[in-house]
């Protein structure tokens, strides 16, 4: 079957609209599905299945399923995913290292980051975009917002050259990392929200523990600040954690500077900020392998926008 699999691709035509056909494929199984997939590459479920099906057609190999059972990549398909991030890799190298020849940063930058990152005050993403593009005009940055999980993961299989995120899990082995900055997580409730008129004296840790909690999806059901919440809903994203609090239904953690406006409106309300607080560590990461000139330098710049203590 590998055989077979790459004969198939190595007689597909390689023009710029095969490229596309491969780029949607990609993105649609870092994903997980066809829907998951549409807001990353700006298209329909339609077009995106259309895109799908010509893909197949060309390479005569039919890559995925899907159905009640979710979205599955056949045999063919796992090959073929492999093949094409081989592909796009050596793609970027290529074009990497023609730049550098050449004495000018070029090629593409893959960058991930998570949600809620641009009210953060100890960083100035915006400011290190910015200082990016001034020295490297010519990379044409690809920037896409995930999970934690998701970004961990995209580093491991080359869908990212670079990423921004909190700590997920212990060390591993197979990228390299720089903290950046800790960012202040804080516990809050909405108005409308039992716990939203009691005064701090009064929310004890029962009180707390028998609240329904949202919680994240990338972090283990523990005790956090000693309490053992009682997790009622998870979400990898702060805005879907938001979201969850003004509904008024849950208990949560939020970073404050993402609160801060919501708290000053009077729709949520800080509990216990002695205590019910806690420190995300922010990593800049990239493949152990050597990174490329783009990334070292985007890298950096995000390093210099920090506020350092």
């Amino acid at each position: 079957m590998i055989n077979k699999v790459r004969h198939r691709v190595l007689n597909l035509s390689l023009g710029d609209a095969e490229l596309r056909l491969l780029r949607v494929f990609a993105s649609v199984v870092q994903h997980g599905g066809f829907s998951a997939a549409q807001t990353a590459l700006g298209m329909t479920q339609a077009t995106i299945s259309t895109h799908m099906r010509h893909l197949e057609e060309r390479l005569g190999l039919r890559l995925c399923s899907r159905g009640r059972s979710g979205f599955l990549l056949t045999d063919e398909g796992r090959l073929v995913y492999e093949a094409t991030l081989d592909l796009f890799g050596s793609l970027e190298k290529f074009q990497s290292r023609v730049g550098e020849a050449q004495g000018e940063l070029t090629g593409s930058l893959s960058f991930g980051t998570v949600d809620a990152m641009i009210t953060n005050r100890d960083l100035d993403l915006q400011g290190a975009l910015a200082a990016f593009h001034r020295q490297a005009p010519r990379v044409h940055l690809e920037i896409d917002v995930a999970a934690p999980q998701v970004l961990h993961q995209g580093l491991l299989n080359g869908s990212y050259q670079i990423v921004l995120m909190p700590s997920v899990g212990g060390a591993t082995p197979h990228f390299r990392s720089q903290p950046v900055f800790s960012e202040v997580q804080k516990l809050y409730c909405a108005k409308g929200h039992p716990l939203f008129e009691m005064p701090d004296e009064a929310l004890t840790d029962e009180l707390l523990e028998a609240q329904s909690f949202a919680g994240r999806t990338y972090m283990l059901a523990e005790t956090i600040c000693g309490i053992n919440f009682h997790w009622a809903a998870s979400t990898p994203h702060m805005e879907g954690t938001l979201l969850l609090l003004l509904s008024g239904a849950y208990i949560g953690f939020l970073p404050d500077h993402y609160a801060d406006e919501w708290v000053r409106s009077g729709r949520l309300r800080l509990l216990l900020p002695q205590r019910m607080t806690f420190e995300d560590m922010f990593h800049i990461a990239h493949p152990r392998s050597k990174a490329s000139r783009a990334a070292e330098t985007l890298a950096q710049a995000i390093i210099a926008s920090a506020r350092h203590p």
